[in-house]
């Protein structure tokens, strides 16, 4: 492949944006030509990120976001900046003819209103919210191929949407008093300083944060309500883990009759045959985050309990991969007409 398309990275400084600037600094049909930041424009990524050293990318020099300069040098641009902050942007380079791929959740939620009442922001742009598309690669990726602005979707509702749309879609379990534990690492709260945050705070220890107001969970249940047919409210509880990456989400659900656990398994395998990034383990074994790290990959535990009735689900993703950056440069990918997979064969990073 000789010709790359120029593609711009808004926030680059976030582990979004560290991580997206790692995944392009190999990729065969992507250039990244901008990569902006307020705070510390004027230096190359290589000084920000001694990492980034020895690559062609770590010699590209950060600049101040402006829209104008965005739209006349790049064909896409990764918004990786903090919602309230991406939708005007994203509106601007829309309308200048560039393509989006929007990290934030601005345009997640197809509902101005419920978008208000979670975030506490009135929506600027409600009339790109139909057409913005949920960029879950495995289930709408006909529709990114023809976008102009993907919402690429939030890292904990990737893990739950993954991991319980097969049992809905085929009405193995019941819609209500379906309950989902997540639990997150550090990275999942951004870079920005925070006592929350700091290891003393984090590490040897393990706490439950946002019970029952979570933003991601309007996105969840918007999601799994269109997979199921039918308006659903799930229990969505989330967790900090004093880990730096990765999510493990357990998702139980009351099953509607008695299916044994090979019914079950044999189902998921089916639903995700041709989805290589889903990874449906083998009876008996369960996901861990160290598995998944640093890649694509959700990996999906089923265990049937007969003795409640219930369906339970473990996932695993790496949540600024997979949950993120990987995940929108896959719909980056499909939007520019490239392989999805391009620059995303990777294998977890053990330990």
């Amino acid at each position: 492949m000789t010709q790359r398309t120029p593609v711009g990275l808004v926030g680059v400084t976030g582990y979004t944006g560290i991580e997206l600037a790692r995944l392009l600094a190999r990729h065969e049909g992507m250039e990244l030509v901008r990569a902006t930041s307020r705070s510390e424009a004027g230096k190359c990524l290589s000084e920000l990120f001694p990492s980034l050293a020895g690559f062609p990318i770590g010699d590209v020099v950060v600049s101040v976001p402006d829209v104008a300069d965005l739209a006349e040098a790049c064909e896409l641009v990764f918004l990786a900046v903090p919602h309230g902050t991406a939708m005007d942007m994203a509106a601007e380079l829309v309308a200048r003819g560039v393509k989006v791929v929007d990290l934030s959740a601005d345009f997640r939620i197809k509902d101005a209103g419920t978008y208000a009442d979670w975030y506490g922001l009135e929506h600027r742009h409600p009339e790109l919210l139909p057409e913005a598309v949920f960029g879950l690669p495995e289930f709408n990726a006909e529709a990114v191929r023809g976008a102009r602005l993907v919402a690429n979707p939030g890292c904990y509702p990737t893990s739950v949407i993954l991991g319980l749309s097969p049992a809905l879609r085929e009405g193995l379990v019941e819609t209500d008093g379906i309950v989902v534990d997540s639990k997150s690492g550090t990275t999942g709260a951004g870079r920005k300083a925070s006592v929350g945050s700091l290891f003393c705070e984090v590490a040897d220890s393990f706490k439950a944060y946002n019970l029952g107001k979570h933003r991601h969970t309007p996105e969840i249940e918007q999601e799994l309500s269109g997979v199921a047919g039918a308006e659903m409210t799930v229990s969505f509880n989330t967790h900090l883990l004093p880990i730096s990456r990765g999510i493990l989400s357990t998702s139980y659900a009351r099953l509607k009759k008695s299916l044994s656990l090979d019914e079950v398994h044999l189902l998921y395998s089916k639903a995700y045959e041709n989805a290589p990034w889903v990874r449906v383990l083998p009876l008996g074994k369960l996901p861990e985050t160290r598995f998944v790290r640093g890649t694509m990959f959700c990996d999906i535990g089923l265990v049937v309990d007969p003795r409640t009735q219930r369906l339970i689900v473990v996932s695993a993703i790496d949540n600024l991969c997979r949950g993120a950056s990987g995940q929108a440069l896959a719909n980056a990918n499909v939007m520019l007409g490239l392989d999805m997979g391009l620059g995303l064969d990777l294998v977890p990073l053990v330990p």
